[in-house]
């Protein structure tokens, strides 16, 4: 190859790999990210053929789906006509079960091995007592100066290692082309896509171990090649596709078709009973006494539903970081945790100070983190140091095994993440770039986060009270706890957020700003009050500490409703009448693989008010966003949806669509087996790939039974479709997943009579029939 350089062909290559993030804050997104520019076809089949995974559902999975009745027999059967397949649907599935695939045996374990090994040692975040030298030099220098030490490789000098990462790959890729080399390097990040998945992650958000210990996957394929030369293993394969995979993928794409379309039928033909039912209901609309903003998160439908058919009470969907991009100060720590999307930059900090006559309080919680902190750091020195590990394990061991049999008793108390102190301090918004300093500057940026967040909604009429709720997971021994928080949070729970939001709305000089500059009148007597759904229990816990003694009486009412939301939610979800003692002993007990489902069961997104969907059982498979096409004039607050939460919701669909179709390869495997390594990651036993996905436990209900239906992302908008077209006219990323299948855009066209119209690839709309047989149904409020 001419160009020594090698940066373009490692670049295209990684396209293959999406980001791996770290347990600490395990972000869910579309492991074949690189390739949404193509196909979902395509770039399924490009996965194939380098991850040597499975892309589709297996037979097993269709056949439960068809047993369950998840799968429509009418549309199926007309789907399989029009491909010229003729026999009974039952036929197939055989077909598809006589005719799977095993997977290849990898012809590259010890390779893999053994830069499992290296990544280890050098990407280690403080777990290991022994810190590998010369790790500040980057992986490539650190490893050429130490692999003479691994006998398994056979290097008796570094001099027989190029000095660079460039200078050894120009001497293993000699004579190759640049698309050859791409072909190498894909076949290489391949090989361990979770490794090269954090190596990716590392590099692009420039974390801290990042800037002091740097690695770049030229570094690691350069390596690589250094020690696959050394021990004699191939460093290209030739790969090639049969007739029979290719009939076998085209089956597989028609009955995923067939199970996404019969999902899209109940949905719109119940979307559709309900529109009608709504026009009627609309005219004898009463006041709330109370309002509450969720989350858009799934888990958020069922306490919604719950909450509204208890008393006059309304609703809202909105991404969890409640519009506020920011960072969280930790006051026990002082550390910082980004508070926001990925996709956006923190603009500022959220700090907590104590409140008048609560510093003591707030003086034990810093105490009680420190002593835990010292504790911890105590422990982990004593069994990792050489002159007392082997006195500390003998002396210690009696108690670590009735401290296991305590827990395994009686549950474990001690929660992850649990609100500890926010009623004993007020939250404070501070500008990271540092120009705000003019306190009418800093009033007009919250008074413009307020705003902001009241467009998105559509929020045209405010209750006396209103609680802004972030959502958060608390479980115990679980290293992939903060999968189950907040993804519009970056994995960190909701609840700070929530509370910085409620802040701002309450604060006199913003509602002035909103009145005078925004036509935005808060009523005098509206207090917002920040709170935290925990989605283990179904608790609301309300920070109230600051209400006005004007609301004490409503907030007693209120906490006295959630309690009986709570034990009604719980009972559905978990289909317990006494779900509450479970759902308590799911948070608690040291030993659960499942405390909750997460977002498992995610299929839809659904953009429009809330009387679109109001008292419709969607078991906990949408995404719901508030949204009025009528208050968005010039669809700006529609194209903010589109752009942030509609993509975020795809990563998060991709992710348990992937780790269901191939839970080994892009998920988790089986928590049984995990080991945590480094901090930051958990791999199968002691070494190989580093897991990126979610584990089985999270998506299977058991080793072959699905929990999760994976089926690509529905997204139903209300809104004139002329002001859709228009969006995807100047946003060509959102267009391009449209076009290539990665989600199904569904209109609800309020200027048609509220038809519903399906997007095709031809950029044409499809009007969708409604008159079909439903699965799901009204429910009567109670």
């Amino acid at each position: 190859m001419i160009n020594s350089d090698f940066t373009a062909s490692i670049e295209e290559a990684s396209s293959v790999i999406g980001k791996t993030w770290p347990l600490y804050g395990f972000v869910t997104s579309n492991p074949l990210s690189g390739y949404e520019d193509k196909t979902f076809g395509h770039a399924i089949r490009k996965a194939s053929k380098y991850l040597d995974a499975s892309v589709l559902p297996s037979s097993s999975m269709f056949a439960q789906a068809w047993t369950s009745g998840e799968i429509n027999n009418h549309i199926l059967k007309k789907m399989l006509e029009e491909a010229g397949l003729h026999q009974q649907s039952e036929f197939y599935l055989k077909e598809m079960e006589r005719l799977k695939d095993s997977k290849p045996v990898n012809e590259n374990r010890k390779l893999d091995r053994i830069i499992a090994k290296w990544l280890c040692a050098f990407m280690d975040e403080g777990m290991g007592e022994w810190e590998m030298p010369g790790r500040e030099n980057g992986f490539f220098s650190c490893w050429r100066k130490l692999g003479i030490y691994d006998q398994e490789i056979g290097i008796s000098s570094e001099n027989e290692i190029p000095e660079t990462a460039d200078q050894a790959l120009s001497a293993y890729l000699m004579g190759y082309s640049y698309q050859e080399c791409v072909s190498i390097f894909t076949e290489h990040l391949a090989a361990m896509p979770g490794w090269a998945g954090y190596i990716k992650y590392r590099m692009s958000e420039c974390s801290p171990w990042q800037r002091k210990y740097p690695i770049t996957l030229k570094d690691y394929l350069a390596v690589r090649l250094c020690i696959a030369n050394k021990i004699a293993c191939g460093i290209y394969t030739e790969r090639t596709t049969d007739q029979k995979q290719n009939d076998m993928f085209s089956l597989k794409m028609l009955w995923l078709k067939a199970w996404e379309k019969s999902w899209q039928m109940s949905l719109r033909k119940a979307i559709g009973n309900n529109l009608k039912q709504m026009k009627i209901e609309s005219q004898t609309k009463t006041k709330p006494l109370a309002q509450f903003v969720f989350c858009i998160d799934t888990r958020s439908e069922l306490i919604r539903r719950h909450i509204e058919a208890k008393r006059e009470y309304e609703t809202f969907g909105y991404a969890g970081f409640f519009g506020i991009a920011a960072d969280y100060e930790d006051p026990g720590t002082g550390l910082l945790r980004k508070s926001c999307p990925p996709i956006l930059s923190s603009a500022y900090t959220i700090s907590e100070k104590p409140l008048p006559g609560r510093a003591s309080e707030m003086s034990a919680y810093h105490q009680k983190i420190g002593v835990k902190a010292f504790m911890d750091f105590l422990g982990q020195r004593m069994k990792n140091m050489l002159p007392s590990a082997f006195g500390y394990v003998e002396g210690t061991g009696l108690f670590y095994g009735m401290a296991l049999l305590w827990r395994g008793l009686r549950n474990s108390t001690r929660l992850v993440n649990k609100p500890g102190h926010e009623n004993s301090c007020i939250t404070h918004l501070n500008a990271n770039n540092n120009k705000s300093t003019e306190k009418q500057l800093q009033i007009r940026e919250k008074a413009a986060i307020v705003k902001s967040a009241f467009a998105l909604l559509g929020w045209k009429d405010f209750a006396p009270l209103v609680v802004v709720a972030g959502h958060g997971s608390h479980s115990v021994n679980n290293p992939f706890a903060s999968s189950l928080d907040c993804g519009a949070c970056a994995a960190s729970p909701g609840r700070h957020n929530a509370r910085m939001l409620a802040t701002l709305a309450n604060h006199p000089e913003v509602r002035t700003l909103l009145r005078t500059e925004f036509n935005i009148d808060i009523p005098e007597q509206t207090f917002f009050l920040g709170a935290e759904h925990n989605t283990v229990t179904d608790e609301l816990e309300l920070f109230d500490i600051e209400a006005p003694a004007s609301h004490h009486l409503m907030i007693r009412l209120l906490k006295s409703d959630l309690k009986e939301v709570q034990q009604q939610a719980i009972a559905e979800r978990l289909k317990e009448k006494n779900g509450m003692n479970l759902a308590h002993k799911k948070s608690t007990n040291w030993a659960e693989t499942r405390p909750e489902w997460g977002l498992a069961g995610n299929a839809g997104f659904i953009i429009a008010p809330r009387n679109v969907t109001r008292e419709l059982n969607l078991k906990g498979r949408c995404f719901l966003h508030s949204y009025d096409w009528e208050t968005d004039h010039d669809g700006l607050s529609l194209e903010m949806i589109m752009q942030g939460p509609m993509v975020v919701t795809q990563w998060i669909n991709s992710h348990y669509y992937f780790s269901t179709v191939d839970n080994e390869k892009f998920g988790g495997g089986s928590k049984i087996t995990h080991n945590v390594t480094g901090r930051f990651g958990v791999m199968r036993g002691n070494g190989g790939d580093l897991k990126y996905g979610l584990p089985l436990q999270s998506v299977n209900s058991s080793d072959r039974t699905i929990h999760h239906q994976p089926l690509r992302l529905s997204v139903i908008i209300q809104a004139p479709i002329e002001r859709i077209e228009q969006i995807l006219l100047k946003n060509a990323q959102l267009k391009q997943l449209i076009i290539n299948e990665w989600i199904y855009l569904l209109v609800i066209n309020p200027q048609d009579d509220n038809q519903i119209h399906l997007y095709q690839s031809d950029e044409s709309w499809l009007l969708i029939d409604c008159e079909e047989p439903a699965t799901l149904h009204r429910l009567s409020m109670v």
